[in-house]
């Protein structure tokens, strides 16, 4: 249970990433609005699931489901730029995250 915490925070971060660009600079309502809630649940869960997980592991895998989160997310939807280089990157951060959720450090 507490590793679904982490996972279902780190997407909250990719949408916390993403309206914060959509804010600009805080200087729309909604975005900002919306901002406000992505982080607020997204640090909520893992601060949740910290109470049964290794701060390392658990921190790691947040950041990289929201950082790859956010880069596709951007790719897909934002006009962000696609490369080969990108791609594989990407790849990287989620074996990591897969291997770092397998480590098991549940107590």
């Amino acid at each position: 249970m507490p590793w679904l915490l982490v996972v279902v925070a780190g997407i909250l971060e990719t949408g916390f990433a993403v309206c914060l660009k959509l804010s600009h600079g805080f200087t729309r309502l909604w975005p900002t609005i919306a901002f406000a809630c992505f982080a607020l649940g997204s640090f909520g869960l893992l601060t949740l699931a910290l109470r049964k997980l290794d701060v390392g592991p658990a921190y790691a895998v947040w950041t990289g489901i929201g950082a790859a989160g956010t880069a596709i997310y951007g790719m897909i939807f934002l006009g962000d730029i696609v490369s080969t280089l990108k791609l594989v990157s990407i790849s990287f951060v989620i074996v990591g995250v897969i291997g770092l959720q397998l480590s098991g450090s549940a107590h």
